[in-house]
């Protein structure tokens, strides 16, 4: 949406968050359920972060990308969890300017972090099935370093031009957001400044950090298909499949709820539907992602178990 400066229109310095106010009967319930969430993605993800560090069968490519990504979704939740608790409890939802921009900053700069780690993951889960004589030389260890400080450096970068933009950016009444959270779209419509720019500036970046990664991810999975499917036995198929499979459905949930979140309209009952959907790919996909990895793989399951019974033998020792 494009306003033009000359509008007659006082510029404001704080923004009101309606979130889940248009529930007031539900303020406990879902400041529990938060809570619990918060509390169960930051263990789930940090365990993640441990055992990978800790467990030497664990030092390799996939887990070595997966620690990062449970670094990501621990900063991840917290950039957006905090504050919603903070308004649960305490009924005030109003956020500064600067501290909403801030939000967005951390929150773009996580997610378009997080599409290049998914796609790194995929690109190592096919050389691993479609290239395994090759795996070895080619993701070696400089690679995995270089793949990740590009994931990490890339999205707060392209982010960091992005808020700058922003900020100066003059917002005018209303100041009221219709979300949880400071996202971008909400952000510019409350904007009585020319948007062309951002606008520009936000659907090249947009290709450039979310749309080519995901086109990246998506061919990588092809070609792992295709090579599945060509595998004679049955048994094959289903260890090669077993390879990727916990990252596939990660993906699946990560890139299937923004979609959605991105494609529906933003009017009348979407506008509450979008906001559910939000809830799943800021709130539920950081819980689910160890969840995930931990259920349906072999190697964390074992490394687990290990950890496990090496504080139970302690235990038992210092008693």
């Amino acid at each position: 949406m494009e306003k033009g400066e000359g509008e007659n229109q006082t510029s404001i310095t704080e923004f009101i968050l309606l979130g889940f106010g248009d529930l007031p009967e539900l303020q406990t319930l879902l400041f529990l359920g938060f809570l619990v969430i918060y509390v169960a993605t930051m263990a789930g993800n940090i365990l993640i972060i441990v055992l990978v560090v800790t467990h030497r069968h664990l030092h390799n490519p996939m887990y070595f990308f997966l620690g990062n990504l449970s670094c990501l979704e621990t900063c991840y939740s917290s950039t957006i969890l905090p504050r919603v608790l903070a308004s649960l409890l305490t009924g005030d939802r109003t956020i500064s300017v600067e501290g909403c921009i801030t939000q967005f900053h951390f929150f773009g700069s996580l997610v378009t972090t997080e599409c290049s780690f998914l796609a790194a993951m995929s690109y190592d889960r096919y050389l691993a099935i479609c290239k395994p004589l090759h795996y070895g030389t080619c993701m070696n260890s400089r690679l995995c370093i270089q793949l990740a400080a590009g994931s990490w450096i890339s999205g707060f970068l392209i982010c960091t031009i992005v808020t700058c933009v922003m900020s100066q950016l003059i917002f005018c009444s209303p100041n009221e957001i219709d979300h949880f959270f400071c996202d971008f779209t909400p952000l510019i419509q409350l904007s009585c400044s020319d948007t062309s720019q951002i606008t520009l500036i936000i659907y090249i970046f947009s290709f450039l950090d979310a749309v080519s990664p995901f086109l990246l991810t998506l061919t990588s999975y092809i070609c792992i298909i295709a090579t599945i499917l060509r595998i004679p036995s049955t048994s094959g198929r289903q260890k090669a499949f077993s390879t990727c499979s916990s990252h596939l459905i990660v993906v699946a949930i990560f890139y299937g709820t923004i979609m959605i979140v991105y494609m529906l309209p933003k009017s009348g009952t979407m506008r509450a539907l979008n906001k559910v959907f939000s809830v799943c790919y800021t709130v539920l996909t950081p819980l689910a992602n160890p969840l995930i990895y931990s259920l349906r793989n072999r190697e964390v399951k074992k490394a687990l178990r290990n950890a496990v019974r090496r504080i139970v033998t302690l235990t038992k020792n210092s008693d």
